[in-house]
């Protein structure tokens, strides 16, 4: 289960993620730019939303453990270069 919690509505945007897999629990601090939520999403699903397609992402190619407790969105194109190009497919969930 992954929830997201917008805990800034200034620039940039921040959350608090929670991601309960099984018995453990993971928390994380992400922050988003309007810019790139802007680019990510086009406005056509909320911040939230892209937050938590972003971590769907995320988890399907590593534990809950192996994501960084804190980071700027735009940092998970460094790890996983095909990001951006596959988001809107977690997008189209929303």
């Amino acid at each position: 289960m992954i929830k997201v919690q917008q805990t800034n509505e200034n620039e940039p945007l921040a959350f608090t993620v929670t991601v309960t897999e099984g018995s453990g629990e993971t928390t994380h601090q992400v922050t988003l730019s309007q810019a790139t939520y802007q680019k990510l999403t086009g406005g056509k699903v909320s911040a939230s939303d892209c937050v938590q397609a972003a971590f769907q992402f995320l988890l399907e190619r590593e534990p809950k453990e192996a994501i960084l407790r804190q980071f700027d969105i735009t940092v998970i194109s460094h790890y996983f270069p095909n990001f951006e190009r596959e988001l809107p497919r977690y997008l189209e969930r929303f």
